[in-house]
């Protein structure tokens, strides 16, 4: 089987291209892995106790600002620290993440519940426990994202 790679930075995204005969096993499970290439994929070093941590996406429950630093917990409620900026990371970070204040980022699969709290904002609670507020600027498209009115 021949076999070429085209690489280039004028690529938005990596997609693939097969000519195949026909369908093999061998090929069928080389589609499965590329497909889930993206699915993901983004891993983020992060800092805890002066060591560098690879924590997956899916992993993270929440990513905010906690006075100058960005900090990041997962679903263990773990806290590490981030070298990347908040917007930044929202640009990374793929759609199962949603922006609900100026400086939070959550991922909508962690989360347990949303409850109406006061002066308009809604109180948002995570799987690990824990708690922050969907700001009145960032509810009406945080509800459009989950569906709800």
């Amino acid at each position: 089987m021949k076999v070429e790679c085209k690489i280039s930075t004028d690529y938005k995204e990596s997609y693939a291209v097969l000519h195949i005969n026909k369908m093999t096993e061998t090929i069928a499970k080389i589609i499965s892995i590329l497909e889930k290439e993206n699915v993901n994929s983004v891993t983020l070093i992060a800092a805890k106790d002066r060591k560098a941590y690879f924590i997956k996406q899916e992993d993270i429950a929440l990513v905010r600002t906690e006075g100058r630093e960005i900090v990041c917990y997962d679903k263990f409620k773990n806290r590490y620290t981030l070298d990347k900026p908040l917007y930044e990371l929202e640009n990374i970070l793929d759609s199962c993440f949603v922006r609900i204040s100026k400086s939070a980022i959550v991922n909508i699969s962690q989360i347990n519940h949303v409850e109406a709290s006061f002066n308009g904002t809604m109180e948002l609670v995570m799987k690990n426990g824990i708690i922050d507020y969907i700001s009145r600027r960032f509810r009406k498209s945080f509800k459009e994202r989950l569906g709800l009115k």
